[in-house]
C-alpha cells in the first residue's frame, strides 16, 4: 500500500494543481536531516494526471522514523517550501 500526498503547497511544481500532487508518484530524497521531494519540476508546464492525486513511490531517508525498507509508512505526507523548493513536511529523523 502506498501513502498518499495529503497536500502540497509548492505552487510552482508542474505537478501543482490547487495544493493537489498530479504526479503518479513522488520520490522523497535529500541529505541527511533534510528529506526533499526529488520528483519537484519547476517547468512552467502543467504536467501530472488530472485525475490521480499522487502517493509515495520511494523514500530514499532511511533515517526518518516512517521509512520502512524504503517504504514510507506515514499516514498521508505533506509537501511544501522548506530548506528546498519541495520538502517533505512529514519528515522526522530517528
Amino acid at each position: 500500500m502506498t501513502v498518499p500526498v495529503a497536500d502540497c503547497t509548492v505552487t510552482n511544481c508542474s505537478f501543482n494543481d490547487h495544493s493537489n500532487c498530479h504526479a503518479a508518484g513522488i520520490t522523497i530524497g535529500g541529505h541527511t536531516e533534510h528529506a526533499e521531494c526529488a520528483t519537484f519540476v519547476d517547468i512552467g508546464a502543467h504536467g501530472g494526471l488530472p485525475k490521480m492525486v499522487a502517493s509515495i513511490g520511494a523514500c530514499q531517508r532511511a533515517e526518518c522514523v516512517h521509512n520502512d525498507d524504503l517504504l514510507c509508512t506515514a499516514e498521508a505526507v505533506h509537501v511544501g517550501p522548506g530548506a528546498d523548493n519541495a520538502d517533505c513536511l512529514t519528515y522526522q529523523q530517528r
